[in-house]
């Protein structure tokens, strides 16, 4: 098969599979090129906000998730000693969107879904185990050098996506600054059959403390009855052994939510985090999305979000100019538009949520706390802060940027 296409996309994550499937529906030949085997699991990411939804529906791809995913209307900001600060609901913005609510499916459940769809578009190729080594440009083509089972193989395209993640090769071969910081503290994500809706938890909740925050999700895993997730900080200190062995995680575990019985545990890892944002999304014809761009602390949920915002606004522009229907500066409206809300937006309500469930001053608690209450009091407060954490008032900042 030919090595020439419009668009090569580096990495075959969602965004990656996105961007190509959005491409090849607009008559663009597309090539991916993903160094694994196949479609990688991630247990990290997995919650779906209303916009995300709207924008994978023309391609049936919301419709397919909905077969196996959790719809959660309702979640909740608790605290440690108080129980339920705050519960939010959703569908008071049901006027606002089709999908009031957000979706819980693994990310890992996602990507066959838009996989799938992909190759039924012939001018359309996904390559595994060809892993992206260099890159070079011109004024009208980029050549990319990948390492694939048959030896290193040359790929030639009019454009280039790095949707590589956060330790993108394609983000190191154009030389752009990831700018940003590390935090201090790990995050361990334990999956437990435990059920916590009989003790007052909604299907997503974040649980504030000043010693250990905790953040929980409800996934759909392999199906009925599901499984929870929980998200507790690490110390860089606590060796990665005994952050994962079987006692340290039943003690945070039962930390969490004391009972009789130990819990039973089906997955668990551990992971730094990051708050980095790319100094440029576009460097020539080679451009930068998802964690390639930009990446966050789960807190909200708007990293994987954040990048199929970039995919479905990135691909919009570059179907256009592919066209001849505009030249490429319209790709810099790309990168004005998506940076500056991964900088406003993303970066900073993600680091307000994680230091408001992770402060230690009492009175600040308090003020956090009062904060929230005194915004779901109202139904304006209440609409103001689900725009927000909805992601819609993020679209809605993008597109106004000109």
């Amino acid at each position: 098969m030919s090595n020439k296409a419009q668009a090569i996309v580096a990495g075959a994550g969602p965004v990656g599979l996105l961007t190509a499937l959005a491409l090849a529906r607009q008559e663009i030949s597309v090539i991916v090129l993903e160094a694994e085997p196949g479609l990688t699991i991630d247990l990290r990411a997995g919650t779906y906000h209303p916009p995300s939804l709207e924008l994978m529906a023309p391609y049936g791809i919301t419709d397919e998730m909905h077969k196996t995913t959790i719809k959660v209307p309702r979640w909740q900001i608790r605290d440690r000693k108080r129980g339920v600060i705050v519960e939010w609901d959703v569908t008071e913005i049901g006027d606002l969107t089709p999908y009031p609510y957000r979706l819980h499916l693994e990310q890992h459940r996602l990507t066959p879904i838009v996989l799938a769809k992909l190759k039924e578009c012939p001018n359309a190729r996904v390559c595994f185990s060809h892993q992206v080594t260099g890159l070079s440009q011109t004024a009208d083509k980029v050549r990319v050098t990948a390492v694939t089972p048959g030896g290193e193989e040359i790929f030639e395209g009019d454009w280039l996506i790095g949707a590589d993640g956060g330790r993108s090769t394609v983000r190191r071969c154009i030389d752009v600054e990831f700018e940003g910081f590390t935090w201090d503290e790990r995050f361990l994500v334990a999956s437990t059959t435990y059920d916590y809706a009989p003790h007052g938890f909604t299907l997503n909740a974040y649980l504030a403390d000043p010693e250990e925050w905790a953040a929980i999700f409800k996934m759909p895993d392999e199906g009925p009855p599901g499984i929870w997730r929980v998200i507790f900080p690490v110390p860089l200190e606590e060796d990665e052994a005994v952050t994962l062995s079987e006692e340290m995680v039943e003690k945070r575990m039962q930390s969490f939510l004391s009972t009789k019985e130990r819990y039973d545990i089906k997955y668990k890892s551990i992971y730094k985090v990051h708050q980095r944002v790319a100094k440029n999304f576009r460097v020539g014809r080679v451009l930068l999305a998802g964690d390639a761009a930009h990446l966050n602390n789960p807190m909200g949920a708007f990293g994987l979000n954040g990048g199929i915002h970039d995919s479905f606004n990135l691909t919009e522009k570059l179907g256009k100019v592919c066209r001849g229907e505009a030249d490429d500066s319209l790709l810099d409206l790309y990168v004005r538009q998506r940076r500056s809300v991964n900088l406003e937006y993303v970066q900073e309500h993600s680091i307000k949520n994680l230091r408001r469930l992770s402060e230690k001053s009492e009175e600040a608690r308090k003020q956090n706390f009062d904060e929230l209450r005194r915004q779901a009091a109202s139904s304006e407060g209440r609409r103001e802060f689900l725009l927000v954490s909805s992601m819609i008032a993020s679209i809605r900042r993008a597109n106004a940027i000109t």
